[in-house]
C-alpha cells in the first residue's frame, strides 16, 4: 500500500512539473540555507566547549571603579591568579596568558609570528588542547621551554618530530618540549607557540595593576562561581584600601566570566575578537524566516492544488477508499516531495560550502553537515511539514460530501482565505528583510565614511619592539628623507583601537580613568589631529624630559582630548598649562578635538597623549597618495639595512580600522545574501500561485476577452487581489521593522537616523517585485487565444 502511495505521488509530480519544481526548488533553497547558516550558528555556540573543564573555568576581568565611573578590561595584572589561588579555597589552579608578536628564527630563517602565547605551567592541564608529544604537567615547567603546533613543526622542520630542538625567539633560545595538535577553530585562544610564562622577565613580579595578561581560574565546582564573585568583591575592597591605598569611593575589583560565555556574551575583547550573541539571534531569525517562506510556499500550493483534485478524491471515495487511505496518500506525497528536497539540499550544501566559507570567513568541512543536531532537526522537519502540508487538504476533501464536490462550480471557501493569509505572511517577512538589509548596509556605510577626527588613509604601520626601539630615531630620519613620505611618528598600539588604560589626577585632586597613547613629537601632525587649544609637541619637550636630573624631577608634556578635560571639570580654554599626573607629573600643553580611537560601537572616552617614545611599539608612516609602491620599496630598503634581525612586514592603518567591523561586515554579507534568497522564494511561490489562479480562471478570461476586455483590464483583474495582499503586508511589516532595527542600532554609540524614505523604497520595491511576478503570468493568460479556452463550452 505504501508503495502505491509513492507511485501515485511520483505520477502527480511528473504531471504537474511546474508546481513540483517550485515545491522542490523552494524547499531545497530553504533547507540549504538552514544547513549552511545552522553550521555557522552551531560553530559559534560551540566555542570553548571542547574543553573538559569548560563549565569550571572562568576568565577574570578587571574593574576599576571611580565612584560614579568605572573602567573594565579583560586584562589583569600578574598577581591575580596566584593570589586568588592562595586566598580562596574554591580555586583549584590558575593560568595566566600573554600574547604578542615575536620574531622566531631557525637555520638562518626569520619569521614574524603573530600567534605567540606565553602561559603558566598549568595551561595544558587546565585546557583540553591535545598534546601529541610531551607531558601536559611539565612541558612549560621551566623558563625558555616552548610547545609548538603540528603545523609549525612542519613549517620549520618539515616533520612533526621536533621535541628537543631549539628555536631562537628574539635573542633567547627556547627548547621545544612538546608538540600540540593545531588549535580548534572554535577556541577563543588561538596560538602557534606556547612558551613558559616564567620566560617573561617583566612578569615575574606579582602586581595588581599592570593589566597586560589574561587570567583564567579553574574552580573545584561550577556552583562556586557566584559565591566566589561575592568573595572577590569584598576581598578586593580590603586590598584597595589597605594594600593599594586607594581612597574615597575608588576601588579595584575583578569579575568572573564563565569560559563558555566569553566569546558571544562578553563585551570585553581579549587577545582574540569576540563574537556577538545578538548576531547569532539575527541569523537564527533569518534562517527561520527563509525556511518559513519555503514551507508556506509548499503548504500554499498543496492547498491550492487540492481543489483541482476534488473530483479524483470523490471517485476514490465512491470506489471505497477510506478517510485513512486518503489521508495517508496526501501525507505520502508530501513525504516524497520533502524527502527529495532534503536530499538535494544536502548535495547543494556540499557544493556551496566553498562559497559559504568565503562568505562567513570560516573553514567548514562537508562532514560537519552530518552533525547529529542538524540531522535530528531535519528529521523533525520532514515529518512535521509532511503532516502540515498533507493533513489540511486530506481532511478537507475526505470530510466533504461527494455529491457536493461533484456539483458544477465547486470550490473550497476556506482555502482562498488561508492562501491569502499565507501570502501576506510571506511578504511581511520579505519586506522586513528588504528594509532591514537597507538599514544595515546604511549603518555600515556610515561607519566606513564617518569623519573619525583624524586621517587614517595612506598610513603604513611597522612593528617596533624592544630591540628596535633604541634605533628608532635613526630609522625615522632615513624614512623621513624619502620624497614620498610626509611624516613619521611612533606610538603605543594603533589609534583606531587604543587599549592602554591609565589614571590621571588633576590639580583639584579629581582622578579619572583614561585611555593613553605614548608617542613621539610628530604624532599629532601624522594623524592630522586638530588642536583646539595650546600648541603641538616639539623636540624640546622630549629633550627637557630626557635631561632631568633624576626620575623624580621628570616632567611630561601632556595633551588631553575634550572628553578628558570635561571629566576633570575644566573648560577647554583654561586647561592648557594646568598640572596633571599619571604617576609622573607634567603640564597640559594642548587640547585636541575629540576623535574616535575605538569602534563606533563605543562612545568617545577621556584620552591622554604623552611624550614617551621609549614606550612605543609601532611606527606610523604617512605617505603621499599615489606613491605607495615607491614609498614601500624605499622603506623596505631602509628596514633591511637597519633591522636585519627582523623580516620586513607592514600593514595599513585603514586595514586595522576595517578589522574592527569584520564581524559586522561578515554578518551583513550573510544577512544580505540570504535576504535576497528569501525574497526570490516568496516571488517563486507567488508566481506559482498566480499560474494556478489563472489556470482556474481560463474560461472566465476567455469570455471576458470575447466580450471586449483588453489585456490591461484582464491583467489588473488577476493582479489586484495579490497586490492588495502585498499592500496589507507592507502596512504590517514596516512598523515591526522600524522597532526591530531601532533596537539593533542601539548597539552603536554612533548611528544613522532611520529615514522615512527607506520604508517608502522598501514598500515600493516589494510592490514592484510582486507586480512583475504576477504580471508575468497575468499577461500570458490575457494574450492567450480565447478560442482555446472556450472550445469545449
Amino acid at each position: 500500500m505504501i508503495k502505491n502511495y509513492f507511485k501515485t505521488a511520483w505520477r502527480k509530480m511528473k504531471k504537474n512539473r511546474l508546481y513540483a519544481f517550485v515545491n522542490i526548488a523552494g524547499l531545497t533553497a530553504g533547507i540549504t540555507s538552514c544547513l549552511l547558516i545552522g553550521l555557522y550558528i552551531l560553530h559559534e555556540l560551540s566555542y570553548d566547549r571542547f574543553n573538559k573543564y569548560a563549565d569550571r573555568i572562568v576568565r577574570v576581568t578587571m574593574d576599576y571603579n571611580f565612584g560614579d565611573a568605572s573602567r573594565q578590561v579583560a586584562l589583569t595584572g600578574t598577581k591575580v591568579g596566584p593570589q586568588f589561588k592562595r586566598v580562596f579555597p574554591s580555586v583549584e589552579t590558575f593560568a595566566r596568558t600573554y600574547k604578542r608578536t615575536r620574531v622566531v628564527s631557525f637555520s638562518n630563517k626569520l619569521f614574524e609570528e603573530k600567534n605567540f602565547l606565553y602561559a603558566d605551567s598549568s595551561f595544558f592541564k587546565m585546557f583540553s588542547f591535545l598534546l601529541l608529544e610531551g607531558d601536559a604537567s611539565s612541558v612549560l615547567g621551566m623558563s625558555n621551554k616552548i610547545v609548538i603546533t603540528q603545523s609549525i613543526a612542519k613549517k620549520y622542520f618539515g616533520t612533526a618530530e621536533a621535541v628537543g630542538r631549539v628555536l631562537k625567539v628574539g635573542d633567547d633560545d627556547f627548547e621545544i618540549t612538546g608538540i600540540a595538535a593545531d588549535v580548534p577553530s572554535n577556541s577563543q585562544m588561538q596560538f602557534d607557540f606556547v612558551a613558559s610564562f616564567t620566560s617573561l622577565v617583566h612578569a615575574r613580579t606579582e602586581k595588581w595593576m599592570e593589566a597586560n595578561y589574561i587570567t583564567y581560574l579553574l574552580l573545584y565546582n561550577k556552583q562556586q562561581i557566584a559565591p566566589l564573585q561575592k568573595q572577590v568583591a569584598q576581598y578586593m575592597r580590603d586590598v584597595s584600601k589597605n594594600e593599594l591605598k586607594v581612597g574615597g569611593n575608588q576601588y579595584l575589583s575583578f569579575n568572573l566570566e564563565p569560559l563558555t560565555r566569553v566569546h558571544l556574551r562578553s563585551t570585553l575583547p581579549g587577545f582574540e575578537p569576540n563574537g556577538s550573541i545578538i548576531y547569532i539571534y539575527i541569523l537564527a531569525v533569518v534562517t527561520i524566516l527563509i525556511l518559513t517562506i519555503a514551507c508556506v510556499n509548499y503548504v500554499n500550493l498543496a492547498t491550492a492544488q487540492s481543489a483541482g483534485r476534488a473530483t479524483e478524491i470523490s471517485m476514490r471515495k465512491i470506489l471505497g477508499a477510506e478517510k485513512k487511505q486518503i489521508f495517508n496518500q496526501f501525507i505520502g506525497e508530501s513525504f516524497l516531495t520533502i524527502g527529495i528536497a532534503i536530499i538535494i539540499a544536502f548535495i547543494s550544501s556540499v557544493l556551496l560550502l566553498p562559497f559559504f566559507n568565503n562568505l562567513s570567513e570560516k573553514q567548514f568541512q562537508a562532514a560537519e553537515l552530518f552533525n547529529s543536531s542538524i540531522l535530528i532537526l531535519l528529521t523533525l522537519l520532514l515529518f512535521i511539514l509532511s503532516f502540515a502540508a498533507g493533513a489540511y487538504p486530506a481532511l478537507l476533501l475526505s470530510n466533504t460530501r461527494v455529491i457536493k464536490i461533484l456539483k458544477p462550480g465547486f470550490a473550497f471557501s476556506s482555502g482562498s482565505v488561508l492562501r491569502r493569509s499565507l501570502i501576506t505572511f510571506q511578504f511581511i517577512i520579505s519586506i522586513f528583510l528588504i528594509t532591514s538589509t537597507i538599514i544595515i548596509l546604511q549603518q555600515l556605510n556610515y561607519i566606513k565614511n564617518k569623519d573619525l577626527g583624524y586621517n587614517k588613509n595612506n598610513i603604513v604601520v611597522l612593528p617596533l619592539d624592544d630591540k628596535t626601539n633604541p634605533h628608532y630615531e635613526a630609522i625615522k630620519t632615513e624614512i623621513s628623507s624619502l620624497p614620498q613620505v610626509l611624516h613619521v611618528t611612533a606610538a603605543y598600539g594603533k589609534p583606531v583601537n587604543v587599549q592602554w588604560a591609565d589614571n590621571i589626577k588633576g590639580e583639584n585632586g579629581q582622578e579619572i580613568t583614561v585611555n593613553a597613547i605614548p608617542c613621539d613629537e610628530d604624532f599629532v601632525k601624522t594623524l592630522g589631529l586638530k588642536i583646539i587649544a595650546g600648541t603641538d609637541f616639539t623636540k624640546a619637550d622630549i629633550m627637557q624630559r630626557d635631561t632631568s636630573d633624576n626620575d623624580k624631577n621628570l616632567r611630561y608634556a601632556f595633551m588631553l582630548n575634550e572628553s578628558a578635560v570635561k571629566a576633570l571639570g575644566w573648560k577647554v580654554e583654561n586647561a592648557v598649562g594646568k598640572n596633571i599626573s599619571r604617576g609622573k607629573s607634567g603640564t597640559v600643553k594642548a587640547v585636541v578635538k575629540d576623535f574616535h580611537f575605538h569602534s563606533l560601537h563605543d562612545p568617545i572616552t577621556p584620552l591622554v597623549i604623552f611624550l614617551e617614545p621609549r614606550q612605543t611599539n609601532s611606527i606610523l608612516v604617512k605617505i603621499l597618495a599615489g606613491d605607495v609602491t615607491r614609498a614601500l620599496d624605499g622603506i623596505e630598503k631602509i628596514w633591511k639595512s637597519r633591522v636585519s634581525y627582523r623580516p620586513f612586514e607592514y600593514h595599513f592603518l585603514d586595514e586595522d580600522y576595517d578589522a574592527l567591523y569584520k564581524a559586522d561586515q561578515r554578518i551583513a554579507r550573510i544577512f544580505t545574501t540570504f535576504s535576497v534568497l528569501a525574497i526570490v522564494l516568496a516571488c517563486l511561490g507567488l508566481l506559482a500561485l498566480t499560474a494556478f489562479a489563472t489556470a482556474r480562471r481560463t474560461k472566465e478570461i476567455g469570455i471576458r476577452k470575447v466580450l471586449g476586455a483588453n489585456t490591461v483590464t484582464i491583467t489588473f483583474l488577476i493582479a489586484k487581489d495579490f497586490l492588495l495582499v502585498v499592500c496589507m503586508a507592507i502596512i504590517i511589516a514596516l512598523p515591526v521593522t522600524w522597532w526591530t532595527m531601532s533596537k539593533w542600532l542601539l548597539d552603536f554609540a554612533y548611528r544613522i537616523v532611520i529615514s522615512w524614505w527607506i520604508f517608502i523604497v522598501a514598500g515600493l520595491a516589494a510592490l514592484l517585485i510582486a507586480l512583475i511576478t504576477v504580471a508575468f503570468q497575468a499577461i500570458k493568460a490575457a494574450i492567450a487565444n480565447p478560442v482555446k479556452s472556450l472550445r469545449t463550452e
